[in-house]
């Protein structure tokens, strides 16, 4: 989940990160509180908001309701802007990049900071690699100080401690928070020290469920802002779809059952058309729409479903199941077998829709893959 600019400074402001002090805009707000000179930005979730048009400066000489219409009027990326966010202007005196994330094929997290900031970072990695520093580190034990001051001085920053004080609070962030992106493109050197000028954080969706009150505001917030034209993640988003070539549908809620189920599948001679994982927190409208997803593939003969509550309550499953089932048309035969949270909730749920409910892991493949062949 990507977190606008004014959500991103709200969490840097908490965690001691040095900000502009600013207002959120909202179409048809007074503007009579509002003091020269600004930075006016546009709040969308999409980039390249600064080529578009989307940042405008204020110094007391232009029309500024103008200047705020003209902002509210635009589209950047197909995004309406719906909030704008309202900033002191600082003196800037250096501006350089800073982030941390994750090396996604070591499985590392890594601290980047560039010479150079406001940037397209990834245009600048590829066209001028010198001037962009990876520093991987362990995770448990966060970064070390001696990395710290080691990127200092390779991006020419005299106030090491302040520089720290930043990267440390960043990598809370990304801890508590279960970032998988924290960002601070520019990170400006003032005379009055370094201030972020910019906030980026993306929030894991698998780990929604370690922050369901947090997620649950942010998301409302979000689409309190958001055009209506404009497909934000949902719930649906934490679905991964697989596409095989077999004749057998399969639906998990997490990726250890569903390998397992595949590997039994295998041993009792099925084919799988394609695998569906729920992933994370799901709700009855998830497993509905993983079902229907499974279903959309025409060679699938026989659906296998295959839950284990932990996190996920059975009966919440079961109420998808159920809700899937019966949509008219569905005739492809569907094999359930659910233990867990809920367990007996979600089988008597099933068991009143008269849709089989299977105990047994062995037995519900085999009937799957023996339904399969027979049609």
């Amino acid at each position: 989940m990507r977190l606008f600019e004014f959500q991103g400074k709200r969490i840097f402001k908490e965690y001691g990160i040095p900000i502009q002090s600013g207002k959120l805009i909202y179409p048809g707000d007074s503007l009579s509180n509002l003091s020269p000179p600004l930075v006016l930005k546009a709040q969308v979730l999409s980039g390249g908001r600064g080529k578009a048009g989307g940042i405008k400066m204020w110094d007391g000489h232009q029309d500024l309701a103008k200047i705020v219409s003209e902002l509210f009027h635009l589209k950047i990326n197909n995004e309406q802007v719906k909030a704008i966010l309202a900033l002191e202007s600082v003196d800037i005196l250096r501006e350089i990049y800073l982030s941390l994330t994750f090396n996604r094929s070591r499985s590392t997290p890594v601290l980047i900071a560039g010479i150079s900031g406001g940037v397209d970072i990834e245009k600048t990695a590829k066209e001028a690699k010198e001037q962009i520093f990876f520093t991987e580190f362990n995770f448990l034990l966060g970064i070390s100080d001696f990395q710290i001051r080691g990127l200092a001085k390779k991006i020419n920053i005299n106030d090491s401690i302040e520089f720290r004080r930043i990267i440390l609070s960043m990598y809370r962030i990304f801890r508590e928070y279960d970032a998988s992106l924290v960002e601070i493109n520019p990170l400006a050197i003032t005379p009055q020290g370094l201030i972020a000028i910019d906030a980026k954080i993306e929030l894991d969706d698998q780990a929604s469920f370690r922050h369901q009150e947090l997620c649950r505001e942010l998301k409302e917030e979000i689409k309190s802002i958001v055009s209506d034209n404009l497909t934000i993640e949902k719930e649906e988003d934490t679905i991964t779809f697989v596409p095989l070539h077999g004749d057998i549908g399969v639906v998990s809620d997490g990726a250890g059952t569903g390998l397992l189920t595949l590997d039994l599948l295998a041993r009792y001679g099925g084919k799988v058309a394609n695998f569906c994982e729920l992933g994370g927190i799901t709700n009855p409208e998830v497993v509905f729409k993983a079902l229907k997803k499974v279903h959309q593939d025409k060679n699938v003969k026989s659906v296998l479903v295959v839950l284990i509550g932990g996190f996920n309550r059975m009966d919440e499953m079961a109420e998808g199941i159920v809700k899937f089932c019966a949509q008219p048309n569905n005739q492809i035969p569907i094999f359930v077998r659910m233990c867990g949270t809920k367990e007996n909730e979600g089988k008597k749920i099933m068991q009143e829709a008269k849709i089989p409910i299977y105990d047994d892991l062995h037995e519900v493949v085999q009937k799957a893959v023996q339904k399969a062949r027979e049609r």
